[in-house]
């Protein structure tokens, strides 16, 4: 009796474990010891209150000089600043202290200039950066002219004439440096690499590509920050120079309308005044770029003479300091 009752209980507990085994949805899985040890903790993980991720620096004020025109963003688009202001033609500067390292480099200019010609109101929009206007990007080099061209006009933009360009540099107050009086070697990318002897060979096509990486000067458009106009222009001074349009210039022969501003990493005057204009349409450069401008949205015209009637005027004017 005892035997079958034995016998009845092991069936029943046989039974059991095979319906268990077939049960649907039901699946065993051994893990190892460390594996159960890691579940437990990513579950105790899961039930701690999260730490937020880190949040990005934001991004340094400019100095209190510098007033973008809070309608740049409607007038000219995305990567643009607006520039409304007077424009004068000759500026005479005087410089107060001279940078004896550097033959015609003026460490400080006096307040007092000299302003010469018409009066001409701008108002226009130009690129914050070099060419492709994106922050980060070191800007393009070795561009002709005529590509430079092209390549505003398939953004909907154009080249900036050199007046444009000089009042975006320089503001309504006519500064020698976009950042007022004085030089501030740091300010900007402006002669921080000596010219190389080995810049000559570059018209080799076989060696450009690998010279323009060995002698390359250039930043990251953008990168220096305190570089940047009373419009909100940046690297205007230095990293490339920068075609312009020279309407007083001429086609065949110098002075040309094709012309450089700006100066570069290793060459140039590195002032918004100073004008290059004694290679043509073709020439290039290892440390040539450009950028663009464009009308004001619904604008008809460019410039416009400040009072047609007053004919050219020669005035003593007082350069403000630049606000810190």
């Amino acid at each position: 009796m005892r035997q079958s009752l034995a016998f009845a209980g092991v069936l029943a507990v046989a039974a059991t474990a095979g319906a268990l085994l077939v049960m649907p949805g039901r699946k065993e899985v051994m893990l190892p010891a460390a594996s159960v040890a890691e579940s437990a903790t990513a579950q105790t993980a899961r039930e701690l209150p999260q730490a937020a991720p880190p949040r990005p620096a934001p991004p340094s004020a400019p100095p209190s000089y510098v007033h973008i025109d809070p309608s740049s963003a409607q007038a000219c688009g995305s990567g643009m600043v607006l520039v409304d202001g007077v424009h004068c033609p000759y500026v005479g500067h005087r410089c107060a202290a001279f940078d004896e390292s550097v033959r015609d480099r003026c460490s400080t200019y006096a307040p007092e200039a000299i302003c010469e010609g018409a009066l001409q109101h701008l108002r226009f929009c130009v690129d914050v950066l070099e060419y492709p206007n994106i922050a980060g990007v070191r800007p393009a080099v070795w561009v002709g002219f005529n590509d430079a061209k092209r390549a505003c006009a398939a953004e909907g933009k154009r080249l900036c004439a050199a007046e444009e360009w000089e009042l975006a540099c320089e503001g309504s107050s006519m500064w020698p440096y976009p950042y007022g009086l004085a030089r501030r070697a740091e300010a900007c990318n402006d002669l921080t690499v000596p010219p190389s002897e080995r810049s000559k060979q570059l018209d080799d096509p076989w060696k450009r590509a690998t010279l323009i990486a060995e002698l390359d000067g250039r930043k990251p458009s953008g990168v220096m920050r305190e570089c940047i106009s009373p419009f909100g222009a940046k690297d205007m001074i230095g990293n490339v120079e920068e075609w312009v349009f020279h309407a007083a210039g001429n086609e065949d022969s110098k002075p040309f309308k094709t012309a450089r501003k700006g100066g570069s990493f290793t060459s140039g005057k590195g002032r918004c005044r100073p004008i290059e204009a004694s290679e043509p349409a073709w020439y290039r450069a290892n440390d040539l770029g450009f950028r663009c401008c464009s009308d004001v949205a619904g604008s008809n015209g460019r410039a416009k003479t400040v009072n047609p009637n007053s004919g050219p005027l020669k005035k003593r004017v007082i350069l403000p300091e630049p606000e810190r």
